[in-house]
């Protein structure tokens, strides 16, 4: 028996709603050298706040973004840190994604150089890890995040989908 293919989505497209933001105070570089292609680097998180209206709290230091450079102006992240919510709550974030610009765009930003969130794509999708409780609404949804990318700093808006 044969069915008729439909010509768009069988459901409506999810929704976004914006949950939090954070702003992670980075380290210098850590320079890894070209491997596979890639320019690697490690970028140390130390720090910032977390704020919006699902959550509140802090980034704690000791995590980082690993990187890896491709020519062409992408660029692969794996960024792993925890937040540590008003409440105490310890919550571990994987959040892997890329970000893509021209080449001289791409060599602004790896410099330092603060660059219009418009001419660049940054863009994750984290995971969070957190125990039963308050905030196991975390685990129980998806999630993507807009990334932009400061000097010293990465502010993160996260947004669950729908």
């Amino acid at each position: 028996m044969s069915h008729p293919v439909p010509s768009g989505p069988s459901a409506p497209a999810p929704g976004l709603t914006y949950v939090f933001s954070l702003r992670a105070e980075v380290g210098a570089p850590v320079e890894h050298g070209e491997i596979d292609g890639a320019r690697k680097r490690f970028i140390p998180v130390t720090g910032g706040p977390v704020y919006g209206p699902r959550l509140q709290g802090r980034v704690l230091p000791g995590g980082g973004d690993w990187q890896a450079i491709a020519p062409g102006g992408l660029t692969s992240i794996l960024a792993r840190y925890s937040i540590e919510a008003a409440d105490g709550t310890v919550i571990s974030v994987t959040n892997g994604g890329l970000r893509a610009a021209a080449p001289e765009v791409i060599d602004k930003l790896t410099r330092g150089i603060e660059v219009g969130p418009d001419e660049y794509y940054f863009r994750t999708s984290p995971v969070f890890d957190v125990c039963a409780g308050p905030h196991d609404w975390m685990r129980r949804h998806v999630f993507v995040a807009r990334g932009i990318r400061k000097p010293d700093q990465v502010i993160v808006d996260f947004y669950r989908v729908d």
